[in-house]
């Protein structure tokens, strides 16, 4: 609960560096405004359309894709999703009810932790990537209103030393499990997503898993006196082949932009969350859609969740599958290094979809990979 309200604007304590500030201790505190570093201001009118009321997210039944009963109506269904939405919630999993449950409490405790605790944790200076815990820098110079912990998690020797493996045991542990049952479940999507591409299997396996790159992302989203100043994730679409997400607590936030509108959307207790990333978009060369999204705090409640990203290949180079590319469909997007890919996408600041639009070819046919604007 944010309190009772009153100005932290001018307070010394709380003098604001990205790298040890946390939304969270904010809010422990009584405040009248938005510190400055938080607030979206002017807010833009609503797209066009207009804002929408909340919809539930298409709902995929994993049971249906493995069992063999009505295999083909709902692969079919997964196809028609991924191209129209890019975003499903996904019931009948598989992954264990009680591992999800242990990350919930893990994670609530970790953010429960003392905050001298938790900047054991933070993002060091210079880190690209801006791995560990704390808030990076939006375009405008503004950041979300949310405390985050990320790291990669795969390959393993790309762990950070002072990160995953320096996590309380308790969390470390359920977190392992954790992945373990997520990476399983993304394969699988994966492969059922390569045949409904007309896709050979090894092609999608062959572009990520196994040393693919894979991370994690846990988020506090605090209460927030007026969220409508605010952004809790500022609104991308995601780097990734599929994105797996947990939302923990039951509070909604979640907002996708479809059809010219925003929109808050809510999905079943248990469900995960699964969206197409990017490089899917790529790869898939413009079936599937990335979907532009974003995070709404809520005003009277926190929100927590687990985001989970498959990743091609430090190896592969990004771009539309040899198989889907023929005179009659020609590629739309370029075809780069992983490590140009990334660079590029840092260099947007999770702003929008602009990376990916960066990475279409001109219509010219001419490879123009900006990495700087």
């Amino acid at each position: 609960m944010a309190g009772t309200i009153s100005n932290v604007e001018d307070d010394d304590r709380f003098s604001f560096s990205s790298s040890n500030f946390s939304v969270q201790e904010l809010v422990k505190q009584p405040i009248k405004t938005i510190p400055q570093h938080y607030v979206r201001q002017p807010v833009p009118s609503a797209p066009c359309g207009g804002h929408r009321p909340s919809q539930m997210l298409p709902t995929i039944d994993m049971n249906r894709l493995v069992s063999g009963k009505d295999f083909d109506v709902e692969l079919g269904k997964l196809h028609s999703t991924c191209k129209d939405w890019g975003f499903f919630q996904l019931v009948n999993h598989g992954v264990n009810s009680s591992i999800l449950e242990k990350v919930k409490l893990e994670v609530e405790g970790f953010y429960q932790l003392p905050l001298v605790e938790k900047m054991k944790f933070r993002i060091r200076e210079g880190d690209a990537e801006a791995e560990g815990y704390g808030s990076t820098e939006r375009d405008g110079g503004k950041f979300d209103w949310a405390d985050r912990f990320f790291m990669t998690t795969n390959p393993n020797h790309k762990r950070k030393p002072h990160l995953f493996p320096q996590l309380p045991s308790s969390l470390r542990n359920t977190l392992e499990s954790y992945i373990s049952e997520v990476k399983t479940l993304g394969k699988k999507l994966l492969c059922l997503m390569a045949k409904a591409l007309d896709m050979e299997e090894k092609e999608m396996m062959g572009y990520c898993f196994d040393d693919g790159m894979q991370s994690l992302r846990m988020t506090y989203y605090p209460p927030c006196p007026q969220p409508e100043l605010v952004m809790g994730t500022t609104s991308h679409s995601d780097f990734s082949l599929i994105t797996i997400l947990h939302q923990l607590n039951g509070v909604d936030g979640l907002h996708i932009h479809k059809d010219g509108a925003w929109f808050p959307v809510s999905f079943l207790p248990n469900a995960l969350v699964v969206n197409v990333g990017d490089t899917l978009e790529i790869f898939s060369n413009g079936v599937y859609r990335s979907i532009e999204h974003k995070v709404v705090p809520n005003v009277e409640k926190e929100r927590m969740s687990v985001a989970f990203f498959i990743n091609p290949k430090f190896d592969v180079q990004v771009g539309p599958a040899p198989s889907l590319i023929n005179p009659q469909n020609p590629p739309l997007f370029k075809t780069v290094s992983l490590d140009q890919y990334v660079k590029g996408f840092v260099s947007h600041k999770l702003n929008g979809k602009s990376h990916l639009h960066n990475m279409r070819i001109d219509r010219d046919g001419e490879d123009k990979l900006s990495l700087d604007n």
